[in-house]
Parts: C-alpha cells; structure tokens; sequence
C-alpha cells in the first residue's frame, strides 16, 4: 500500500489498518518460526506497509501536509 492510497483514509481506518497489518506481522514471524512460511518477502512489505502508515498518523499530528 502506498503513502498516498494510506493518506486518502481517514484516522481510525489507518489505525485499523495498521492493528490488522501487525496481527499479519505476528502470523508470518510464527509460521517464520514454525517453518511454514511460503513468501518470506512478505514480511518485510508488512514492516514498511505499517511504517507507512506511522508515518502518515504522525504527520496528522504535526500538521505537516505532504502529498
């Protein structure tokens, strides 16, 4: 998901949006762990997809309008 499609939602959808991608986080390190883990790529688009989103919440709180 890109940094501008993230900017587009509103607050609460990022936050959910964020909460869903850490749960995906922990499934893929446990199948990661468990030796099940099909796409190990995927983890790391996971890491960057919630640091996006981070970084769109606190732009919001600085008032900083990119994009």
């Amino acid at each position: 998901m890109k940094a501008n499609d993230i900017r587009t939602l509103t607050t609460a959808e990022i936050e959910q949006k964020t909460k869903s991608l850490k749960e995906e986080l922990f499934n893929l390190r446990f199948q990661l762990a468990t030796g099940q883990l099909d796409n190990p790529a995927r983890i790391r688009e996971v890491r960057k997809a919630i640091a996006r989103a981070k970084t769109v919440l606190r732009e919001r709180e600085l008032g900083i309008n990119n994009g």
